[in-house]
């Protein structure tokens, strides 16, 4: 019985140890045809993903969009117009190899820091429009995401425009030390004087929006939208928990639950989002001045 057993276990070993020296079977699909979500595991096209402005088609999960491809599907065609797309950001506390960091970024993502404003109309509305793009540093706030923001609202102040901001960062930047968090003052504070002057001021909430973001302006919003499923918080999951000794419930953090909680307005898929936001712009006695065809 016991030679039997041994080798059982010995044909078990060898057909282990024959399979780890067998090389890995190459994938018949080539790379770049097929998307395979991370939420659902389903797999579409690549091609039918991007038609579907990178939403899977099984389980509705709204992949992340970088900043340019977020203006191609909110802005008019040819109409976005961007502001202070030369600013860099320093090493204000002389942070190791920060510099270095900075200039692997730009080259891989092509920006020169986590956020691109400008001008733009939407449906022929002008608006200033601010878009965080999570390829660089998972856009976190630092100095230059700061002062763009705040000179884009600024200036919408001065021209009586409208704000419309799609946050998604991991929160402040700790690689430039207090300077990072003095951003969400001075973002809060042109936020102020545009609302003060009876200014709209719209922020979307994409995946995902936390940190000092979540602390200041993006929670700011005379109308809060968020992208379905996307996770909205403060501090993480796991800190909490260790803090108040209570486990939170499966849905914390998430879009439905800040809606549920009177945090976010509403929350919209991004195939009818361009349509809201301009419905919304429109409400709020934006003119119409379109000068290209829908």
């Amino acid at each position: 019985m016991l030679e039997d057993l041994f080798k059982l276990v010995k044909t078990r070993f060898n057909d282990e140890e024959a399979d780890k020296e067998e090389p890995p079977k190459k994938s018949d699909i080539p790379s770049g045809l097929m998307f395979k979500c991370p939420r659902c595991g389903g797999v579409c096209f690549e091609e039918e993903f991007e038609k579907l402005n990178k939403v899977c088609p099984s389980c509705n999960y709204h992949s992340r969009l970088t900043a340019k491809e977020r203006i191609a599907i909110t802005a008019d065609k040819e109409s976005f117009f961007e502001f202070d797309g030369g600013m860099k950001s320093k090493n204000p506390i002389d942070f190791p190899k920060y510099l270095e960091k900075q200039e692997q970024l730009r080259s891989e993502t092509n920006l020169n820091d986590a956020i691109v404003t400008g001008e733009a109309s939407i449906r022929g509305m002008k608006c200033v429009i601010a878009v965080m793009d999570s390829r660089y540093m998972m856009a976190s706030m630092g100095s230059v995401v700061g002062e763009k923001l705040s000179r884009a609202i600024e200036y919408a102040t001065e021209n009586s425009l409208p704000v419309i901001v799609f946050t998604a960062s991991g929160g402040a930047r700790m690689q430039e030390g207090t300077v990072s968090l003095m951003q969400m003052a001075k973002t809060s504070g042109a936020v102020a004087r545009h609302s003060k002057k009876g200014l709209l001021y719209i922020t979307v909430m994409t995946d995902p929006t936390t940190g000092g973001v979540t602390a200041s302006f993006a929670s700011l919003g005379d109308i809060i939208i968020a992208e379905p499923k996307v996770l909205i918080g403060f501090a993480g999951r796991r800190v909490i928990e260790g803090t108040i000794k209570q486990r939170l419930p499966d849905d914390f953090q998430s879009a439905e639950f800040m809606l549920q909680n009177g945090f976010v307005d509403m929350i919209i898929e991004r195939k009818t989002m361009r349509r809201t936001i301009a419905h919304l712009l429109k409400l709020h006695n934006q003119k119409d001045r379109r000068t290209v065809n829908e």
